[in-house]
């Protein structure tokens, strides 16, 4: 009798199951005849006893059929165990992969379900992240907090040259050097004027997640990787190459470099031995290293007028009075602030100065410095000479601009820094805030400020376009300068002193000023209160009250309100020991109308109060 071929191989594997008996066994038979089930049972022909005459033909036949059947179950044979292979194989990984999803833990599980990296595994920098931002200041941590505001889930990478987390600047020159704590370098720890203690950092570190992590936590967050500089950008590939070689790709990346502080020509040709007497004032460092000079040297000399160098110069004079410092300043000017305050105001801000026990020299142009013996030598363009121990350079700001090369963006020749539209965009998915912002005032025209209420404004606004907003930039910012805790004033729009001004003064009491003021707000970072408020109506219309009137040379000018004047339309205003006040001098500017008599302007900022 025939048996198939895949009988006898599917014994051998054990898969008789897949067999049937073809007949019952006869008792007496050693094995049974098997036939597969997919099999017919033997046709007619195949146990015929020939076609008579035909001998031998029967064998013939069976050799024939005998071997297509034979090579049919081969094939048959061939392909059942490489189904049931890869079954088995496939079985096996099910089984494989189900028990070791049960030995692991509830957070590695969860891990895995979210295709994320073991945290060992985990780069240090990640690769990709939705919205990268280019320096660490005021503008890129205000961009940071708006684009959360707006999408909490989002992840947020600031990449900072700066080793420390986001901090106001401010206090660097201000209410840091009024501190009695020993240890402010350390603690970065102020009183505001109003006696209230706060960081100079805007949130602690415990606010910021890991640089690893942040593309595996499940909000989101921010996360701040200090102490490395973006020196390349490809715009058409989204990636920043960072100078240790680390690429980052991103979908949207706000600039926000700021700026770098500038030098004097004399003091870059005079050497390394000057050089390493000098302070460009601008970060942490920079504080902590003056103030440990200040502590050890008998003079310092600040070379520049403006905000920065009338700031320095009042909080060194308090140590010169009681610590032997000799702290003198000089500028070009005719006075403190000359490129700001009218002519009269800036002579009574050079008196003050002084009366803080600093030796202001106006007119002063530096010619050259060297090293005399152990001190420097600066020699002016008169031909008076100066010796001191230190000099400390705050003469102004240039804008960081050097990915502009690389990204093929556009720097403004006559202000310098990133050109960008209403919207802070330079491209369409690269926007720009802070001191490197080249951008258009509807007011103004086109302009680059470098403020920190700018920089506040700048970045929420950027950060508010890089997720969707598609709003134009309109804001008025404001800066405000404190000439210790009793004289400051606040200002916003053009305030040029080249331009035509009006100034209506009072006289002060003891809540004009910046103490009171930070009293009444809360808070001696003014922009935190004022930001974008605009008063929503200003109606001016003849009072009873007392007119203010224009104060006589040589008279105090306790309290006022200068307006800076272009074509007869105020574009720019003073508010010199008033508070609190800013949303009308915004609301002014903003409506771009003549007045005829801005005395009465004037009492909309109740000056004449006592």
């Amino acid at each position: 009798m025939f048996r198939c071929g895949v009988a006898a191989a599917a014994a051998a594997g054990g898969l008789v199951r897949a067999l049937r008996p073809l007949s019952p066994t006869p008792r007496g038979r050693a094995a049974a005849v098997l036939q597969c089930h997919h099999l017919r049972c033997p046709s007619r022909s195949l146990t015929s006893s020939g076609v008579p005459g035909k001998a031998g033909s029967n064998l013939l036949l069976y050799l024939i059929v005998g071997g297509t059947v034979t090579g049919t179950g081969a094939y048959y044979v061939y392909r059942t165990l490489k189904e049931n292979k890869e079954r088995f194989t496939s079985r096996v990984t099910t089984i494989t992969t189900r028990s070791q999803e049960k030995e692991l833990s509830p957070s590695d599980t969860d891990a895995a379900s979210q295709g994320t990296a073991a945290p060992g595994a985990r780069p240090e920098v990640p690769s990709h992240v939705p919205f990268l931002l280019i320096g660490g200041g005021t503008a890129a941590f205000a961009a940071a907090r708006s684009i959360r505001a707006r999408d909490p889930g989002a992840r947020v990478l600031i990449v900072s040259e700066d080793p420390a987390l986001p901090y106001m600047r401010p206090p660097l020159s201000k209410e840091l050097w009024f501190s009695d704590d020993p240890n402010v370098t350390e603690t970065l720890r102020f009183k505001q004027w109003n006696g209230k203690e706060r960081s100079i950092y805007f949130q602690p570190p415990s606010f910021y997640v890991p640089v690893r992590d942040l593309p595996f936590v499940e909000n989101g967050g921010v996360a701040v990787l200090c102490g490395k500089k973006v020196v390349h950008m490809d715009v058409r590939g989204n990636i920043v190459k960072l100078n240790d070689g680390t690429q980052i790709s991103y979908d949207k990346c706000l600039i926000a470099t700021g700026g770098s502080p500038r030098n004097l020509p004399a003091i870059e040709r005079a050497g390394k031995d000057v050089q390493q007497r000098l302070t460009l004032f601008r970060k942490i460092e920079d504080f902590k290293s003056l103030e440990k000079i200040s502590r050890e040297v008998k003079s310092i000399t600040i070379i520049g007028g403006g905000f920065l160098g009338s700031e320095l110069a009042c909080a060194l004079g308090r140590r010169a009075r009681t610590r032997g410092l000799e702290v003198i300043q000089l500028f070009p000017e005719n006075g403190n602030m000359g490129k700001v305050l009218p002519e009269y105001l800036s002579n009574w801000t050079t008196e003050k100065v002084r009366r803080e026990g600093v030796n202001v020299m106006p007119n002063a142009v530096v010619k050259s410095v060297s090293v005399c013996g152990n001190r420097l030598m600066i020699k002016l363009k008169d031909g008076r000479k100066v010796e001191t121990d230190h000099i400390v350079a705050a003469v102004g700001l240039e804008p960081n601009v050097e990915l502009a090369k690389s990204a093929g963006l556009e720097v403004d020749s006559d202000f310098g820094g990133f050109r960008v539209n209403a919207e802070l965009q330079a491209r369409s998915n690269i926007w720009v805030a802070g001191d490197a912002a080249c951008f258009y005032d509807i007011k103004l025209g086109r302009r680059r400020v470098e403020h920190h209420d700018h920089a506040v404004v700048s970045g929420r606004l950027a950060g508010e376009n890089m997720t969707g907003a598609a709003k134009p930039y309109w804001h008025q910012s404001m800066f405000w300068s404190d000439l210790g805790p009793n004289v400051g004033y606040e200002a916003i729009g053009l305030v040029d002193s080249s331009l035509p001004t009006v100034g209506v003064f009072a006289k002060a009491t003891a809540k004009d000023t910046p103490k009171s003021a930070t009293e009444q707000s809360g808070t001696g970072i003014r922009s935190e209160s004022e930001t974008e408020a605009e008063a929503s109506e200003v109606h001016i219309s003849p009072s009873f009250s007392p007119t203010p009137q224009v104060p006589k040379q040589g008279e105090d000018y306790g309290k006022g309100v200068i307006f800076y004047l272009r074509d007869k339309v105020v574009v720019g205003i003073v508010l010199w020991n008033i508070f609190n006040r800013m949303p009308i001098a915004r609301k002014i500017i903003k409506d771009g109308e003549e007045h005829d008599d801005l005395n009465e302007v004037a009492k909309l900022f109740n000056i004449h109060e006592e």
